[in-house]
């Protein structure tokens, strides 16, 4: 749909002239905005909007990261663009989207609309017209002079000699033996860089509405010194010392690696935050993935979290202390509570638990991969990444791969060799009620 100041039967070279560059510029980002590049992203056209504003009416001056936190994504006045990286994402993701725009459906544009990097001031900037041969003024009777005669017995000859080099490649390639032993190979159903479809199925829920989802990581409470020994934090003990929570195992690590590579062949972004920082306005709004145990991700105490395989530390016995989840409702041969390697020996075995469940507000998804330890969690993630893996658990929940998913708990056993997850397998599975 053209701008409100295209009139119909005016070329736009000549309607630009007649209408003011703040007309114009924003005409353009209204166009932006109405895109497919854009218009399925709220927030970003927004941003947008909120940008070209800022740079129109107050050209020159630069736009705060804080300023765009508050004013634009309504952050709180507390906010630190240091521990939240949530404007340069999205300023990123723009960027990104005006490139994609700019080299498919606004090729021909008269302005053009850029972000550049290190920077949130947005800039305009007009195509020159390009000269037309056979351009019809409609602002004058006059007939344009005529055009030199050409020789067309020579762009005959050249057209007759191209088409024959053409015609003699196109036969060389057809019976080419190497053309001849390729079989024909048909459309996939997929992009090479898209998921395949069971994937595209199991992350549905995290796909739908305007916004990313976030991945909430574990960055566990220690005091002591980093040079001399951290333990993790005790209130009972610890109340007057200083609490480092900027430490996060290399499983989670990993994982977020993992989960980030899943989401970029699902065309979507992640927004990242550490467990210390999340509150429960965050949980209502958002659709959340969870990387790490209750021990460490001390945010999972705070929502509902698993009912069938929960973890607790074990009360008594020789593993007094320890980390373990227990199976509530066992079936058949079904351990009651699993844990990993003892501490005084190599982490050869870990446990992890995979749930889907229904978040704090309506239509909001949460989904919880965490083991005892850091590798028991990256096993976690690793295994949902895994297509055969994600149709593993469709065909157990007796879904199709294209169907919708539905709130489930699994329990997963990984094991370990040097600190790598080599091997998870599906212990047991218990599917949530809706």
């Amino acid at each position: 749909m053209l701008p409100s100041w295209c009139n119909k039967g005016v070329t736009v070279g000549v309607t630009s002239s007649r209408v003011s560059q703040r007309d114009q510029f924003l005409g353009q980002i209204d166009r932006l905005a109405g895109s497919s590049a854009l218009h399925s992203s709220e927030s970003l056209c927004k941003l947008l909007r909120y940008l070209a504003k800022q740079a129109i009416d107050h050209p020159g001056e630069p736009v705060k990261e804080y300023q765009l936190a508050t004013e634009v994504f309504g952050r709180p006045a507390d906010f630190d663009p240091q521990l939240d990286s949530t404007i340069r994402v999205q300023a990123g993701r723009l960027r990104t989207k005006l490139s994609e725009y700019y080299a498919a459906e606004g090729a021909d544009d008269s302005v053009v609309v850029e972000l550049p990097k290190g920077s949130y001031h947005v800039t305009f900037r007009q195509r020159p017209s390009a000269p037309r041969a056979n351009a019809i003024s409609h602002d004058s009777d006059t007939t344009a002079p005529a055009a030199r005669p050409r020789d067309n017995s020579r762009i005959w000859k050249i057209a007759a000699v191209t088409f024959a080099v053409l015609f003699a490649l196109a036969l060389i390639a057809l019976w080419s033996p190497e053309v001849l032993r390729k079989p024909v190979v048909t459309a996939s159903a997929n992009p090479p860089d898209s998921a395949p479809e069971a994937v595209q199925a199991f992350w549905k829920p995290f796909l739908a509405g305007p916004d990313e989802p976030w991945v909430i990581f574990s960055n566990a409470a220690f005091v002591g010194r980093p040079e001399l020994g951290l333990r993790y934090y005790d209130p009972n003990h610890d109340s007057k010392d200083v609490v480092f929570d900027h430490y996060t195992g290399v499983g989670e690590v990993l994982a977020v690696h993992d989960l980030d590579q899943v989401f970029e062949t699902l065309h979507r972004q992640l927004r990242v935050k550490r467990g210390s920082l999340f509150s429960l306005d965050d949980a209502k709004s958002n659709n959340l993935i969870f990387v790490g145990s209750p021990s460490e991700n001390l945010t999972l105490t705070e929502i509902p979290g698993t009912q069938d395989f929960v973890f607790q530390r074990l009360p008594s016995g020789p593993r007094k202390g320890d980390l373990a989840i227990v199976n509530v409702h066992p079936q058949g041969d079904e351990p009651k509570s699993v844990v990993a390697s003892p501490a005084n020996s190599p982490l050869t075995e870990d446990y992890a638990v995979v749930a889907l469940m229904q978040g704090l507000s309506q239509g909001r998804w949460v989904m919880i991969l965490a083991g005892t330890t850091t590798f028991g969690t990256q096993g976690a993630v690793e295994y949902i990444c895994r297509r055969s893996s994600v149709e593993e658990l469709q065909r157990r929940l007796s879904l199709s791969k294209t169907g919708d998913m539905v709130p489930f708990e699994a329990l997963l056993r990984v094991k370990v060799t040097k600190g790598v997850p080599v091997e998870t397998q599906l212990v047991a599975l218990r599917k949530r009620s809706q």
